[in-house]
């Protein structure tokens, strides 16, 4: 490996490639034994978030990236470090919807002090039209907590019956007050989530969640902390654009642009001219370069490593959307679709269902990109395939694999099962 300090500032897309894997944590050998709590933090070290989605086709997205990283491992580590004990994560708004480490949380405090200009739909028209009714929700929160809304909604119901009625032509999402209420005061980190039992969030105040180290930290100055979350999203990324790096907390630009240079002068981040794409990028001066890179991973939609699609598009000639909100007969690659990484390349996509019901991982298709023909790989990548799925089917209890019967390497990967 070969530190970027010591490269040209003009690298190539292979190289880039790399170190975008090897900043995720992809490339280092997945563990021999079960997996530990120390495993666990070395991913959280790597991608500093792990994005939450209610969509549970195949498994909840928070979960995925672990995976994709360790192989097949305990579910329960996460939920033990965001919902149990000590807490090493919490939920908060990073990259969408997503568990943090919460040294993250002094971080993200600003975002947390400007709610009103941040919070939107429900949780921002609630605040403004029914402040008192939201300070009687965090009241009751404070009271009785930790309860789901649906129990805070039974504590208020005689008090102002009116307001929980869900309202489908004004609260967005089908929301009750109770709910928005409850929204507006997580976006503002008055509340946060306590548990998640069946994926049904239970709130409390947030000072009887988090650590009291944690709470006690003193809140950085605004400025200091989009230096650390850009420079975090640096360290994670690899290699990006200005783009990329603020998208990775959803930072606004004018506070992201003035951090980076901030960093750039400061050279804890550098630029860099990547091959082929049109726009500067930017690597953390922690980078190196790996001369290669081993991996066989699915990868969730959700991952930090393809979250950002134009990014995916320059390091992989891969064009990827998720197309679970297309009509069943425009989707062009199926309804959840996963990318398979093979070594340095984004070689197939596949999609995925979970019949928890039958125990079999169903794979309704599953196709190749133009290159694994091109290098003559198309056995090895079904095989490597192929293994991944049926390590994926044992993680998830699932008995067996079903064959795919669509698409243009539905052929090869059902001869590799």
């Amino acid at each position: 490996m070969a530190s970027m300090r010591r490269q040209k500032t003009t690298i190539t897309n292979a190289e880039a490639r790399r170190i975008a894997l090897a900043a995720q944590g992809f490339g280092e050998p997945r563990p021999d034994a079960t997996p530990t709590p120390r495993h666990l933090k070395k991913v959280l070290a790597r991608t500093n978030a792990l994005q939450i989605d209610s969509i549970n086709v195949l498994v909840r997205a928070h979960y995925m990236p672990v995976f994709s990283r360790l192989g097949p491992y305990p579910a329960e580590l996460v939920d033990r470090a965001a919902y149990q004990g000590k807490r090493e994560l919490f939920e908060y708004w990073g990259h969408a919807a997503s568990l943090l480490p919460v040294r993250l949380q002094p971080l993200l405090r600003w975002r947390m002090a400007r709610a009103d200009e941040h919070a939107w739909g429900a949780m921002k028209r609630i605040n403004k039209d029914h402040r008192v009714f939201v300070e009687r929700v965090k009241e009751v929160v404070g009271e009785h907590g930790p309860l789901p809304a649906r129990g805070i909604e039974a504590v208020l119901a005689e008090e102002d019956a009116s307001l929980l009625v869900r309202r489908k032509d004004n609260w967005g999402w089908n929301w009750g007050a109770v709910k928005a209420a409850l929204e507006y005061l997580f976006w503002a980190g008055e509340v946060t989530t306590a548990a998640r039992p069946n994926f049904e969030r239970t709130y409390d105040l947030t000072e009887r969640v988090l650590p009291p180290e944690i709470i006690a930290t003193p809140t950085p100055d605004p400025a200091d902390a989009h230096r650390e979350l850009m420079a975090l999203s640096a360290a994670s990324l690899g290699v990006a654009t200005e783009t990329d790096l603020r998208d990775y907390f959803r930072l606004r630009p004018e506070g992201a642009r003035k951090a980076l240079a901030e960093l750039v002068e400061a050279q804890t981040v550098f630029p860099v001219s990547v091959e082929g794409w049109a726009k500067p990028a930017y690597v953390h001066e922690s980078v190196i370069v790996p001369r290669a890179i081993r991996a066989a991973a699915l990868v969730s939609p959700f991952d930090p490593l393809v979250w950002e699609r134009d990014r995916t598009l320059r390091l992989w000639d891969f064009h990827y959307r998720i197309e679970i909100y297309v009509p069943e007969a425009k989707r062009k690659h199926g309804y959840y679709v996963l990318p398979f990484l093979l070594d340095e390349l984004l070689s197939a996509r596949v999609d995925l269902k979970a019949d928890r019901k039958e125990g079999v991982l169903r794979v309704p298709s599953a196709w190749k990109e133009p290159h694994v023909d091109a290098g003559g790989d198309s056995a090895r990548v079904a095989a490597e395939l192929a293994a991944e799925l049926r390590r994926m089917a044992t993680w998830l209890g699932l008995e067996k694999v079903e064959a795919p019967m669509r698409g243009d390497f539905a052929r090869e990967l059902t001869a590799a099962l």
